[in-house]
Parts: C-alpha cells; sequence; structure tokens
C-alpha cells in the first residue's frame, strides 16, 4: 500500500514560504510538494530546506522557488514498499514521492510509518519553578505548569511531546508550589517515563536550576522553559545540534517579523535620500527551548541565579560556539492572558 498524499501536502510553484509552512504545520508530513500548472512535481521542500533558507535570509513571503528542491529522488508505482524503505534508509530520508510516468504524484512513503522512534538516552529539564505572577488569579493556587490546556496540563502535553520522539528520561526543575507538580506526576511512571526533580530553593532562573544536578550527563541534554506548547520535533533538533561540529550549545529560535505602522523616511541631515512603505522588521526570537553539551554546564555556578541568554553569552566569551536552529512549527509562549485563552483555543 502507498499513502495518499493529503491535498495540503502539495503547494504550486509560484507560493510562498509562509504556504509551505503552513502546509507542513497542518500536514505533520514534513515534506511538501511543489506542484507546476499541469499538475507534475517540480521539486520537494523538507523542513531542513526551509531552515537553510530561513538561516540564508528568506522570509514568509519569499518565493519557495528561491530554495525548493528539484529533481527529487522518487520512486515509481511499481516499486515495492519494501524496496522503496531501504531506498529512503540508505539516503536518510524521512518520505519520498511515488509517481507515475507523467511525474504526477500518486502517493508517498513515510519511513515513520513503519519505524517507531527508538528511545534516546539523552535526558530533558523542564524549568517548571515560576511563579506565573502575569497569569494571576490563574496561578494563586496553581502551578503554572499545571494550568489547564485542552484538559491536560501543559507540562503534561510538553513530557508527552517529547515521548513521541523518544525521550523517557526527564527532570522537573520546580519551585512555586512544586509539591502539587510532584504530586501529579510522581515517578513517571503513569506515562511510562522517569521523572526526577530539581527543587529550587529559591528561583535560579531558566539555567541556573541544572546546576543542581545530582550527576552531571555524559552527553547532550535538552533544556525547555515548563511554559512553551510547541511542535517542535525534540529528536531533529538533537540531531541538528549533534551533527555540527565543535558546537557548546544551540538555541531553537522564531521568526518574529513586525509591520511598521507607518512609511519611514531615510534622510542624510535634512536631505531625504529614500523611502520604505511600511517596512518589515524581521528577527529570531529566543523560543525557550535548547540543546547543552556536558561541558556548557561547568559555566554554571551552583545554587546562583542564572538565565539561559546569560550563559549562552558566557560560552560565546569563552570562545565557545552556539548556534541557532530555526523554528517554523507551531509554538506558543505561554506567559500572559490572553496566550493562556489562545493556547487552549488552538491546541
Amino acid at each position: 500500500m502507498v499513502d495518499k498524499p493529503s491535498n495540503e501536502t502539495f503547494i504550486p510553484h509560484d507560493a510562498t514560504l509562509r504556504q509551505a509552512i503552513l502546509s507542513l504545520n497542518n500536514t505533520g508530513a514534513q515534506i511538501v510538494l511543489v506542484i507546476s500548472t499541469n499538475g507534475s512535481l517540480v521539486g520537494t521542500l523538507t523542513d531542513g530546506d526551509i531552515r537553510r533558507g530561513m538561516l540564508r535570509g528568506e522570509g514568509l513571503d519569499s518565493p519557495v522557488a528561491s530554495i525548493v528542491k528539484r529533481d527529487p529522488l522518487v520512486v515509481p508505482s511499481g516499486m515495492s514498499r519494501e524496496s522503496a524503505l531501504q531506498l529512503m534508509k540508505v539516503n536518510a530520508f524521512t518520505s519520498i514521492p511515488v509517481v507515475d510516468e507523467t511525474r504526477k504524484v500518486v502517493g508517498i512513503h513515510y519511513l515513520n510509518d513503519l519505524i517507531l522512534p527508538s528511545e534516546r538516552p539523552n535526558k530533558m529539564v523542564i524549568m517548571a519553578g515560576g511563579q506565573g505572577a502575569r497569569l494571576l488569579p490563574h496561578t494563586e493556587s496553581c502551578p503554572k505548569p499545571l494550568l489547564p490546556v485542552n484538559g491536560k496540563p501543559m507540562l503534561e502535553h510538553i513530557i508527552l511531546r517529547a515521548k513521541e520522539d523518544g525521550i523517557h528520561h526527564f527532570i522537573l526543575a520546580i519551585h512555586y508550589l512544586g509539591h502539587m507538580i510532584q504530586d501529579y506526576f510522581g515517578d513517571g511512571s503513569q506515562w511510562q517515563v522517569q521523572i526526577q526533580y530539581l527543587n529550587e530553593e529559591k528561583p535560579l532562573g531558566t539555567a541556573g536550576a541544572i546546576s543542581l544536578l545530582n550527576e552531571k550527563p555524559d552527553i547532550p541534554i535538552l533544556v525547555s522553559n515548563g511554559d512553551v506548547m510547541s511542535d517542535i520535533n525534540y529528536g531533529e533538533f538533537l540531531n541538528f545540534h549533534m551533527k555540527h561540529k565543535n558546537v557548546m550549545a544551540t538555541m531553537a529560535v522564531r521568526l518574529h517579523e513586525w509591520e511598521h505602522p507607518y512609511g519611514v523616511v531615510h534622510t542624510n541631515g535634512i536631505d531625504i535620500i529614500g523611502f520604505e512603505e511600511k517596512p518589515i522588521a524581521r528577527n529570531h526570537i529566543n523560543a525557550g527551548v535548547y540543546v547543552l553539551e556536558p561541558e556548557a554546564l561547568n559555566l554554571l555556578i551552583e545554587n546562583e541565579y542564572c538565565d539561559m541568554p546569560t550563559l549562552f553569552s558566557r560560552l560565546n566569551e569563552n570562545n565557545l560556539r552556539t548556534i541557532v536552529y530555526p523554528m517554523h512549527e507551531l509554538w506558543m509562549d505561554v506567559g500572559r492572558e490572553d496566550d493562556y485563552v489562545a493556547v487552549n483555543g488552538n491546541s
């Protein structure tokens, strides 16, 4: 059997990156099929192609033609599923289009349909100790990570999402009403995962709590804020970090676009030298998810406050390489009332 792609997997050859990202997010297929006006396959786009394009400076309204992978590897409809999967493994592909003799797509093979993610040895530290003052009165008698999102605590959503990508060992840093978090999750056995706790006697920031680890890790660790709701693939994030050489830490970032509400006048002294009508500023913002090498923890002082940007700055000051992982997946930092209302409507 060949899986039939959702209609949303197809985008026209003159589509934008915004449309490609919307397709990826809606289908979860990790591949977009770019189609010509006559319906034949022009090329493909994957998560990696889009991230590389964003790092080169492409914006959400850039055409996909600038980054599409033309003449991608495809298989004929007559090829067996087993042969196609072997071809995918050899080429390290997660999906491959199936086409007819006119290069029209008739199906698609997905590696994940047959291969479950293997359990990863990496641990994941989740910062769940914040007071959530901006979400009062919701957090008056409930820690923010336990606030329900569509019937489940947001922290449970994070753990289950990571479990799907092979993460089974979690360490929760707790402080404000931490006993409630510990009572709810226990040792994690209810979710077939292992959960341990770091008890902060005082708030230590988004990195400082890691200094309380009794056993220092010997492989990279994942770190996440406890109020970040996202469809990030943690396995791919780890793979991205590990395939880059001499990297001490990786920060997941989101492209944020802001349109100036007014036309901008460029001047030199009193002379007008140009105009921009409502220009769009593009910046990468911190998404609150990280991968750290064990050596990065040497720059933390035990039981001393340190936020994650400060740790990254310390690494840079010591000439240690830090990189970004551009995200396009659904993401929300649930820090304010309107964020909380929105995530309950969208997740």
